[in-house]
């Protein structure tokens, strides 16, 4: 397989509501494509990040002149290309996983759809649907997210996963635990927001019967999560703190977490996003497959790792409608509480040429023969 042609575009697509978390407020997803185009076949891939490093270090600009000068160059010079290669070839430039990720993602899909392989075969998925959780975000109300969360309810999410920060916490999570029972699968999601001298404070969502608290202190805090996960009943769940299947073996032998929530690009690529399923299911930990507010692009690529046996708990993968009134792909839909896994090559999706002319922004070639 040989590089003909490397795309890199912008798009913007609003999204249907605001998305707040204790990070920022998102009311349109503003990212980049990556487009690879072969002797044999295409591949497409979506970068996990932001314009601006709020949420990660990485930001649309940075990864932009990263690939242009440092990643394709060094992709396009191998004489076997392969996606299993690219890392290898990626290694000497240090960091940047979300830019390496979208390039070994487009290269990836490029080589299953040449094989006519679904991309969850090539990952060794086991399932042809998975179960669909939703991501809510903060409200400028109780009432407000109540009647946010019996939407989703009734449109057959089966998991309920709620933004919290410092004052948005116990009210929100106690009146939601009231409002809808015990029976539904609840969750925590603090995204950093918090340090271990809030143990005591973190300690009092014990008594919701949460299923987990996804990372409450600093990804580089493993210390005071293991501090912390003496501290609480409720399972501790890693997110921005596994980078690697390193990370996630350490975090596992220091006692960190119960739970890992394995974000693809956030990890470099869907490869080593498999390495760090195979590195849980080893140690019996439960990993689910965490959103960016991905479009169809890399929403039915996540979908394809979430097939993989050891992705026991609902994933944050929801239906397009969760936040675009259009995808650039047909849309996925909710039925039964689950979505199912495309079964074409590759992601087993196709990009609309009218869509994605529509939300394009800018676009420019990285390479070309």
């Amino acid at each position: 397989m040989k590089i003909e042609r490397i795309d890199l575009i912008e798009v913007s697509l609003s999204l249907v509501r605001p998305f707040r978390t204790s990070c920022s407020v998102d009311t349109e997803r503003n990212t980049l494509l990556l487009h690879v185009v072969t002797d044999v076949s295409e591949g497409w891939a979506e970068f996990g990040g932001d314009p601006e490093p709020v949420y990660s270090p990485e930001f649309a600009v940075g990864a932009e002149r990263i690939l242009r000068d440092h990643l394709v160059p060094r992709a396009t010079a191998l004489p076997h290309l392969t996606a299993a290669r690219v890392a290898g070839a990626m290694a000497p430039v240090k960091g940047n996983p979300l830019a390496k990720a979208l390039l070994e993602t487009a290269i990836l899909d490029a080589e299953c759809r040449a094989y006519a392989m679904p991309l969850s075969t090539y990952l060794g998925g086991v399932r042809d649907r998975i179960r669909a959780g939703v991501s809510v975000g903060i409200t400028d109300t109780v009432p407000e997210l109540i009647d946010t969360v019996a939407g989703y309810l009734a449109e057959g999410y089966v998991r309920i996963k709620l933004k919290i920060e410092p004052g948005w916490d116990l009210e929100p999570v106690r009146a939601v635990r009231a409002e809808f029972g015990p029976d539904l699968v609840l969750q925590a999601d603090a995204n950093t927001a918090y340090s271990l001298a809030d143990a005591d404070h973190l300690r009092r969502l014990d008594e919701f019967g949460l299923v987990q608290l996804e990372q409450p202190l600093p990804a580089d805090d493993l210390g005071g999560h293991v501090e912390l996960a003496k501290l609480l009943r409720t399972p501790l769940c890693l997110d921005e703190s596994i980078c690697s299947a390193r990370d996630a073996a350490f975090a596992i032998r220091l006692g960190a977490c119960r739970i890992i929530n394995v974000k693809p690009s956030r990890v470099g690529g869907y490869l080593e996003a498999r390495r760090i399923h195979d590195v849980c299911a080893a140690h019996g930990i439960p990993v689910w497959c965490g959103g960016m507010l991905e479009t169809g692009i890399g929403r039915a690529q996540n979908l394809a790792l979430a097939a993989l046996p050891g992705f026991v708990l609902p994933n944050d993968i929801s239906a397009s409608s969760r936040y675009y009134a259009t995808d650039l792909t047909a849309p996925f839909e909710l039925e039964d509480g689950c979505l199912s896994i495309p079964d074409g090559p590759g992601g087993g999706v196709a990009v609309d040429p009218a869509a994605l002319k529509r939300h394009t922004v800018a676009s420019q070639t990285l390479f070309a023969v």
